[in-house]
């Protein structure tokens, strides 16, 4: 699934954001994303796979980059949601919950971009 892909959440049809109570803004493709972390999962048994062959260095790191390219994909279509549900429902709140959500947010990005 892709970013454009992903169900946009409107204002009426957004769920109240619970932090700490599970209701998240991946939630609705929950299934999509275990199926997608369990094939990274996979590459990354495949890595171990190769190096306990003693395959070639290179085709290992060609892996390496799949599977690096697979996780950073799927942590922008977790960015994107959680932007869409909980960042958005915060502004509906408005005050100080929608500082607290571009924050949040915005040190999750530079996290992403860090490696």
């Amino acid at each position: 699934m892709t970013t454009t892909e992903a169900a946009e959440v409107t204002p009426e049809t957004a769920e109240p954001a619970d932090h700490d109570h599970g209701v998240h803004g991946y939630h609705k493709q929950k299934d999509e994303h275990l199926k997608r972390l369990r094939r990274i999962e996979g590459q990354i048994r495949g890595l171990q796979r190769m190096v306990d062959e003693d395959v070639y260095c290179i085709d290992i790191l060609t892996q390496v980059s799949a599977s690096t390219k697979a996780l950073q994909s799927f942590a922008l279509q977790l960015l994107e949601e959680h932007l869409r549900h909980c960042v958005a429902d915060a502004a509906l709140k408005g005050g100080d919950e929608i500082e607290a959500k571009v924050e949040e947010a915005t040190k999750a990005i530079a996290r992403m971009l860090r490696t």
